[in-house]
C-alpha cells in the first residue's frame, strides 16, 4: 500500500468513481487499497466549515503577528518597503522601481526589481493597493496567501490517509501542525516576501496531482516559474518524483529539463534585461566561478560537494528541522525526491549564510513539499508494518501535531507569548514621533526599522554607511540598525551629518532626525 494510487483508485478516493477494488487491483509500485469502504470516504460540510474555521484562524494570526511587528517598528526597509515601493509602482501601472533597493546596492533609483528577483507574480497585489496604499496591505495578503495552503494540505492528507483509516482523523492534525510549522512562522516574522505565493501554489499541485488532476497541477507548478527566478528547480524537483511513476515518466522529464531551463533563462537573461547581474546572487565560489565550472568540480569531485553539506555544520541543522515536522518520514516517500533540487542550492552555497539558516523565509518556499512527503512516506511506513496501520499513522499525526507545539517557542511565533512583544514602549513612542517629524514628499535616508512607516508618504532611502545627501535623515542610535556593524558606527554617522551642516530637528530615546536646507 502506498499513497500514490492508480488512475482508477484516485477515482475512487477523490469520490468520482465506484470500488475499483476487483477491476484495478494495482501492484505495489502503483498501489492499492486494502479497505474499499475507507476508499470511498469523502469530506462533509462539517469538515468544509472546520477546515474554513482553521484557514481563517490562522490568516487572522499571521496577520496579527506581521501587523503587530510592524506597529512596533520590528519591521524593516529590507525587504519590507522594497516590495512596497515595486508594489506601489505597479499599482501606478509603472515598472516595479523600488528607489530604496536601487541605491543601497547600487543599480541606481530608477532600479526595477525584476533585475533583482523574477518575481512577476508581484503584480497580482497591485489592485490591493488601489485600496490601501500601505505595507500592512503585503502583510494581510502575505497572511491570507499562507493560509490558503492549508484546505489543500488538508484535503492531501484526508485522501490519503482514507486509505487505511477515517482521512480526518489525520488529516486535522496534518493541517494544524503544518500551520504552526516553523517555516511557515519565520516566512511570517521576516515581513514580507515572494515565498508568500509559493506554498498555496505548491500545496495545490501536490494535491490535484494526488487527485488525478494532471493538467491543473502542472499549471500550478508552472505558476511557479512567476514567483522567483529558482522556482524552475522546485519544479524539476517536482519532475523527479514524476520519473518515479511509469505513466508520467515522460512529463517527468519534461518537467526536470524545462525547471532547469526556466531558472537558467531567468537567472541569465531575464533579470539582466531589467536592469541586473546574472551573477549577483552567485553563491557557489567553493565550486568554481560560474556554474559550467561549478557542475565540473561537483562531478569529478563529488566529495567537495558531500564536505559543502556540512560547512557550517548549521547547514546539517537546518536539513533536520527541515524535516523535523514531519518526523523525518518525508525522506520514506519518492516525493521527497521534490525536495532536492531547492534544497541543495541553499546548502552547496558557501556565501549567503542566510539561506542556510533556520531563521528567514527560505524553508517556506518547500514547507508544503515537505508535508505531502511526510504524510506520503508515513503511509508507506504504516501500511508494512504489521497489525493495525490506521493506529499508527493516527499516532504519527498526532506526534507531528505534538512536535508543531513543542516547536513554537524556539521559533518566531514563541514571541506571541513573552510580554514585551505587544507592549508600547518609550521607544516605539519616540518612533512614531521621529516619522511625523518628516514632511509628506520629502526625500529621506530613515533607519531600517523606520523606513517602512515612511515609505508610504515620502521617497525613502535606506539610511546607511554612504552619504546620500538627502535633504532629510531619520536615524536610530539607540540600537544596531542594518546595515551598520554596531551602534558605535551609527552614532558616528551622525556626527559626520552635523559636520556637513544638518541639523537635529529631533531627538528622543534613541532616534534623531535631520534636516539641512
Amino acid at each position: 500500500m502506498v499513497a500514490w494510487p492508480s488512475r482508477a483508485r484516485r477515482r475512487d478516493l477523490a469520490g468520482r468513481g465506484p470500488a475499483a477494488g476487483k477491476r484495478a487491483g494495482g501492484t505495489r509500485a502503483e498501489g492499492t487499497c486494502p479497505d474499499e469502504k475507507r476508499a470511498g470516504e469523502k469530506w462533509t460540510g462539517a469538515d468544509l466549515a472546520r477546515v474554513s474555521a482553521l484557514t481563517v484562524a490562522a490568516a487572522a494570526l499571521y496577520a496579527f503577528y506581521s501587523c503587530l511587528r510592524l506597529a512596533r517598528f520590528r519591521a524593516g526597509a529590507y525587504d519590507l518597503v522594497i516590495f512596497d515601493q515595486a508594489v506601489r509602482s505597479y499599482a501606478r501601472l509603472q515598472p516595479p522601481v523600488s528607489m530604496l533597493k536601487g541605491v543601497h546596492n547600487g543599480f541606481g533609483p530608477g532600479f526595477c526589481v525584476l533585475g533583482d528577483h523574477w518575481s512577476p507574480a508581484l503584480a497580482l497585489l497591485a489592485p490591493l493597493y488601489r485600496i490601501h496604499d500601505r505595507p500592512t496591505t503585503l502583510l494581510v495578503a502575505q497572511a491570507v496567501l499562507l493560509a490558503l495552503s492549508i484546505p489543500f494540505v488538508w484535503v492531501y492528507a484526508f485522501r490519503a490517509a482514507s486509505a487505511i483509516t477515517a482521512g480526518r482523523r489525520v488529516a486535522y492534525p496534518v493541517a494544524v501542525a503544518y500551520a504552526l510549522s516553523w517555516p511557515i512562522a519565520e516566512a511570517v516574522a521576516f515581513d514580507f516576501h515572494e515565498v508568500a505565493f509559493v506554498p498555496l501554489l505548491t500545496a495545490a499541485m501536490l494535491e490535484r496531482y494526488q487527485a488525478g488532476r494532471r493538467r491543473a497541477a502542472v499549471l500550478a507548478g508552472l505558476a511557479l516559474l512567476l514567483v522567483k527566478e529558482d522556482m524552475g528547480l522546485l519544479l524539476a524537483g517536482f519532475g523527479l518524483f514524476l520519473l518515479t511513476r511509469r505513466r508520467d515518466r515522460i512529463a517527468g522529464a519534461l518537467l526536470v529539463a524545462g525547471g532547469a531551463a526556466a531558472t537558467l533563462v531567468a537567472t541569465s537573461v531575464l533579470i539582466p534585461h531589467f536592469g541586473g547581474r546574472a551573477d549577483y546572487y552567485w553563491a557557489y565560489w567553493t565550486l568554481g566561478p560560474d556554474l559550467p565550472r561549478a557542475v565540473v568540480h561537483a562531478v569529478t569531485r563529488p566529495g567537495d560537494v558531500a564536505a559543502l553539506l556540512a560547512d557550517p555544520p548549521l547547514k546539517l541543522r537546518t536539513l533536520v528541522l527541515t524535516l523535523a515536522p514531519v518526523l523525518f518520514t518525508a525522506v520514506l516517500s519518492p516525493l521527497g525526491l521534490t525536495l532536492l533540487p531547492p534544497l541543495l542550492e541553499r546548502m552547496l552555497a558557501s556565501t549567503y549564510p542566510n539561506w542556510w539558516t533556520p531563521r528567514y523565509h527560505y524553508t517556506a518556499f518547500v514547507v508544503a513539499v515537505v508535508f505531502a512527503a511526510g504524510v506520503d512516506g508515513a503511509l508507506r511506513a504504516a501500511s508494512r508494518s504489521p497489525g493495525r496501520p490506521g493506529v499508527l499513522l493516527r499516532g504519527w499525526a498526532l506526534l507531528a501535531l505534538a512536535v508543531a507545539f513543542a516547536l513554537v517557542p524556539f521559533f518566531s511565533f514563541g514571541a506571541l507569548f513573552t510580554p514585551g512583544f505587544s507592549t508600547e514602549t518609550a521607544r516605539t513612542r519616540a518612533a512614531e514621533r521621529a516619522v511625523a517629524a518628516v514632511p509628506d514628499g520629502a526625500l529621506v535616508e530613515a533607519a531600517d526599522s523606520l523606513a517602512p512607516a515612511l515609505s508610504p508618504r515620502t521617497r525613502t532611502l535606506l539610511w546607511d554607511r554612504t552619504p546620500r545627501g538627502a535633504p532629510w535623515v531619520a536615524a536610530d542610535v539607540g540600537a544596531r540598525a542594518f546595515p551598520f556593524g554596531s551602534v558605535h558606527a551609527q552614532v558616528a554617522r551622525v556626527e559626520a551629518l552635523r559636520a556637513r551642516g544638518y541639523r537635529v530637528v529631533f531627538r528622543e530615546a534613541g532616534y534623531v532626525v535631520l534636516s539641512r536646507r
